[in-house]
């Protein structure tokens, strides 16, 4: 099944790992996922497993809705 393209999942990750300084394999390390992984969410490819994102936000010290953003088109029931 394809996504959507009324509705999206945005994320602040490239943000995020470079205040921390973090390559995208630290980030893959340090949450014991690939480094593809982490490329295809960042490029928003992706859609994370609801555990995934609070594992990033976790990581990041963040609230999940500071690292990711759902976004509806207009006219979306």
């Amino acid at each position: 099944m394809g996504v959507d393209p009324k509705k999206r999942l945005q994320n602040r990750l490239v943000v995020l790992r470079a205040e921390k300084g973090w390559t995208q394999k630290d980030v893959a390390e340090k949450i014991g996922v690939s480094r593809q992984t982490i490329i295809s969410l960042e490029k928003n490819k992706y859609t994370p497993t609801l555990v995934l994102a609070f594992e990033l936000a976790n990581l990041f010290g963040k609230d999940i809705n500071e690292v990711f953003q759902y976004t509806r088109t207009e006219g979306e029931e």
